[in-house]
């Protein structure tokens, strides 16, 4: 059995560097593993939404419905996906579980002068000149998980760290074997 690993947190958070740095070690011991980038998803299985609440939403269940059918078969797949909103999240986990498929949701807790300072795809830039509105975490809500599996506090962590504590909860959980960080 796979596992679907929700890694949500802000724009800039480190959710898709986290994710694919976990994918390399977990290939390095021969896991079988997918990771669902949001950007890549956004522009291929879910181009026909926008960003309104409703289509945030829709988004979510699909990439919930493709994580939980890959893993239902033996994948470790990685989603780091925004997934703004808890109730999203929350039928997300109840598919899984209707299905009897692993789900853990990491939260990738990075405050937001931080990702503000990153801003790996200049979001925050135009957020800021006014040629972007509905922005997660500024204008828009982001609600941070209650009680993820794993929480990721990256301000004093590097990518690697990052993923090694990702990884070592999922040995810890058994839902992954053989894996070494």
């Amino acid at each position: 059995m796979g596992v679907t690993v929700w890694l949500t947190g802000l724009p800039s958070a480190g959710k898709s560097s986290i994710a694919r740095e976990v994918e390399r070690l977990l290939v390095r011991g021969g896991v079988r593993v997918q990771v669902l980038d949001g950007d890549e998803l956004r522009e291929n299985l879910c181009a026909d939404l926008g960003f309104s609440r409703a289509d945030r939403d829709t988004n979510v269940r699909r990439v919930g419905y493709v994580a939980e059918l890959l893993a239902r078969h033996g994948v470790v797949v990685l989603v780091p996906v925004i997934a703004p909103y808890r109730h999203s999240r929350a039928a997300v986990r109840r598919h899984h579980q209707s299905c009897r498929t692993p789900y853990v949701e990491a939260y990738v807790d990075t405050p937001l002068a931080l990702c503000v300072a990153r801003d790996v795809k200049g979001l925050y830039a135009k957020q800021r000149a006014g040629t972007l509105s509905g922005l997660t975490g500024v204008d828009d809500p982001y609600e941070p998980p209650e009680q993820p599996e794993i929480r990721i506090a990256t301000a004093d962590r590097t990518v690697t760290e990052s993923a090694g504590d990702v990884l070592a909860a999922l040995i810890q959980r058994n839902l992954v074997l053989g894996v070494h960080g």
